[in-house]
């Protein structure tokens, strides 16, 4: 990737790369940890779910490398994942994926 997140460290540098990802489109744990550079899509799955509900992070726009919304532990998060981001005109198809290559940030990744 040419264009990294350098300028905070651990989970803000994640919440920053995050932040970048435009409405209407979606990238995966895998991408955000690319652009971060010193984390692991895991570590970016762990960043997400610490985030507090009243959050400005659009963690919502971070999906699995599928192009599926990742299953979580209780609650509706997946339910309200999915009218997020069709909410932003992000289709899914019949079998619940996004299409990546239509709708994955950054462009051409």
């Amino acid at each position: 990737m040419s264009s990294r997140v350098t300028d905070t460290s651990g989970h803000d540098r994640i919440y920053a790369a995050v932040r970048q990802v435009p409405p209407g489109f979606v990238s995966t744990y895998g991408r955000i940890a690319d652009l971060v550079g010193a984390a692991t899509p895991r570590v970016v799955g762990f960043a997400m779910a610490a985030l507090p509900d009243e959050s400005d992070v659009p963690w919502h726009r971070i999906i699995n490398s599928r192009g599926e919304i990742s299953s979580r532990s209780g609650g509706d998060g997946e339910r309200r994942q999915r009218r997020l981001l069709e909410a932003e005109g992000v289709r899914f198809d019949r079998r619940g994926r996004v299409d990546l290559a239509e709708f994955g940030w950054p462009p051409g990744y």
